[in-house]
């Protein structure tokens, strides 16, 4: 029997968005005005062959007098559930009481309770209504306090809360992260015997579907950084001067390429994270003016001096792989020192991203080439946007509904949590990947940079 939870409770409390976080899912209406949720709404959450159900309500309106309503029905405790049951079939209270009759039908048809409560609102004796209602159905319950703006109230919550509640956790739909999610999922578990295998079921496989999170998301960014460090644009023409014309629209055409390319990976990384509506703004790639524009590309990337290190534990100034620690104190001063630095044009891509070339054809003609990439800082542009999104969307949660903005990261701290025998696959690696070379281990190169937080480390 696949276990149900009707989330019931007070208007505007976050039932919502508790249901959206729970669910992973970010087409769930939420609004801060109160009756958003009118009727029921069912919402089957399957991961794997795993599932279990959600029913988000409508909040309580008139609980004094569907309790009174209910006392006039049964004289005793065993009468009470009865009472609830018939309450629902009532035509006159499914007049009267909209509300109530959706939030209890499916209470009465054997769902587990979650009873959420603001914990940034006093609490009030109003609610012991509602409570009691919720007590006559005789279901397993358990109550969430949502610190919608602050948690100054949690401590009075909790403390009316045991009085009716098995089980009372604090969860903030916006802020909980993953481990929290699956700590709540746990507690679902000791609700109801019959439904303890299933619902620990349910959390193995939400960690399961973790990880393949992090195995799909390797696979994107490999892909991305092959596809575009490596790609170009041709087209043949007659003469020369078609050529010349040809240049400002191929390499528009070709930038835009590059730009659409990223975007569509961005976006299946997002659907990956099961984010179907979240609007989201990441700085345009800087490609103005074509030139290498070191202000902005170490916005993602590396700076110059971080790139001199990179060339020296790739090799790329010495012809071979060496020590980190070597390339800290030999080859990286001299780097610094004038030849890689301050030259710039042999190893960081000279003054252009991507150079324009006109080649002579065999059979007459020419072909005019834009691209590949030529920048050195190209790869790790890709990478610290790539990987700033990922986390962000790790760590954001289905329930909110404002735009995702990544304005910077700083990829060189990321990179500096990576043992020395890692940050030297990933800069070979990288080196290849700027001389448009094939790179066979690219995603075990960057495993380590996509480990999860919640398998112990930083993602």
């Amino acid at each position: 029997m696949t276990p149900v939870f009707a989330v019931v409770g007070h208007p505007n409390k976050g039932k919502s968005a508790i249901v959206a976080t729970l669910a992973q899912d970010d087409s769930i209406a939420i609004s801060s005005q109160s009756g958003t949720t009118r009727v029921n709404e069912t919402l089957r959450v399957s991961i794997a062959e795993s599932q279990y159900t959600l029913v988000d309500t409508p909040g309580f309106q008139r609980p004094t007098p569907v309790l009174a309503w209910l006392q006039a029905k049964a004289g005793s405790a065993e009468q009470r559930a009865d009472a609830v049951a018939s309450f629902i079939r009532d035509r006159h209270c499914q007049q009267a009481y909209p509300d109530e009759v959706q939030l209890l039908t499916p209470i009465v048809n054997g769902a587990a309770i979650l009873y959420v409560v603001d914990g940034s609102r006093p609490y009030g004796a109003e609610y012991e209504t509602e409570m009691e209602i919720l007590r006559w159905t005789g279901q397993p319950s358990m109550a969430l306090i949502n610190p919608i703006d602050n948690d100054a109230y949690v401590e009075p919550w909790t403390q009316a809360l045991r009085q009716y509640f098995k089980v009372v956790k604090v969860f903030n739909p916006m802020a909980a992260d993953f481990d929290k999610r699956m700590a709540v999922l746990e507690s679902f578990a000791h609700l109801k015997d019959d439904w303890t295998a299933s619902l620990q079921a349910v959390v193995a496989a939400c960690r399961q579907q973790r990880l393949a999170q992090q195995q799909a998301s390797l696979v994107l960014l490999a892909n991305l950084l092959t596809d575009l460090c490596s790609y170009q644009l041709r087209q043949k023409v007659l003469t020369k001067s078609q050529a010349e014309l040809l240049r400002p629209v191929l390499e528009q055409g070709f930038f835009q390429a590059i730009k659409d390319q990223e975007a569509k990976a961005h976006t299946a990384l997002k659907k990956l994270y099961q984010y179907h509506h979240l609007e989201s703004d990441i700085y345009d790639l800087p490609f103005a003016d074509n030139l290498f524009d070191t202000k902005q590309w170490i916005i993602w990337g590396l700076n110059r001096k971080q790139l001199a290190l990179a060339a020296a534990i790739a090799g790329a100034a010495a012809g071979a792989l060496i020590d980190v620690g070597l390339a800290g104190q030999s080859l990286l001063l001299g780097a610094l020192g004038g030849g890689l630095l301050a030259g710039g044009s042999a190893w960081f891509g000279a003054e252009h991203i991507a150079d324009y070339k006109i080649m002579g054809l065999p059979v007459g003609g020419y072909e005019v080439r834009q691209g590949p990439m030529g920048n050195r800082n190209f790869p790790y542009v890709l990478l610290g946007r790539f990987l700033f999104l990922a986390q962000a969307l790790r760590q954001r949660n289905h329930a909110r509904r404002d735009l995702l903005q990544i304005e910077e990261g700083d990829l060189a701290a990321q990179l500096d949590l990576l043992s020395t025998g890692q940050k030297k696959a990933l800069h070979a690696a990288f080196d290849r990947l700027a001389r448009h070379k094939t790179v066979t281990n690219l995603e075990l190169v960057l495993q380590p940079l996509f480990t999860p937080a919640d398998q112990g480390r930083p993602p």
